[in-house]
């Protein structure tokens, strides 16, 4: 078993890896890792550090979803919670955008604690990225689409983390200050 910082700095770098050359939507096409990172960031913080496995997890979260990485090899490289908290973070790709996004807004009341965590500190993660200084009017009504959507997923996750919660809200105004 690894201990705390190395399964942090593990779940990073393979991360970095499996995502190499991606990049994410949204502020001028920045390495997708930014994205893992702040994530990442968020939980560490969130949890003032004392959970490596949600923190791992949250490196690791698109890497099933993004890549060719399977469940089962982030639990014999990781864990089986961080495998576990992955999975139930990654929406079925075959399913087309609406239905994923429908089942993100159904399952979010269902998952387990971290999972909830991770999902808020994406949804953070993501609505800063849309926010554009001078937006044009498709990335407000991108902005405007996602906001709504993503607080209708973090309303089933509510309840575990204040900070979080309030930084997901902090970054709600922030976009709606823009439409």
């Amino acid at each position: 078993m690894l201990s705390p910082i190395r399964l942090v700095s593990e779940a990073a770098e393979f991360a970095a890896h499996r995502h190499n050359g991606m990049a994410r939507k949204g502020r001028g096409n920045e390495p997708y890792i930014n994205h893992l990172a702040e994530v990442a960031n968020l939980l560490a913080t969130a949890t003032d550090g004392v959970d490596a496995e949600l923190v791992a997890a949250g490196w690791l979260h698109d890497c099933v979803e993004d890549t060719d990485t399977t469940r089962e090899e982030l639990a014999q490289l990781f864990s089986e919670r961080v495998a576990s908290l992955v999975a139930e973070c990654t929406d079925d790709m075959s399913l087309p955008k609406a239905e994923r996004r429908r089942k993100q807004i159904e399952d979010a009341p269902h998952k387990s604690p971290g999972a909830k965590l991770i999902k808020i500190a994406d949804k953070i993660s993501n609505t800063g990225a849309r926010i554009q200084t001078d937006p044009s009017a498709e990335e407000r009504d991108d902005l405007a689409d996602y906001v709504g959507w993503a607080t209708q997923v973090v309303a089933g996750c509510r309840g575990g983390n204040a900070w979080l919660e309030e930084k997901f809200d902090d970054a709600v105004k922030a976009a709606r200050a823009l439409l």
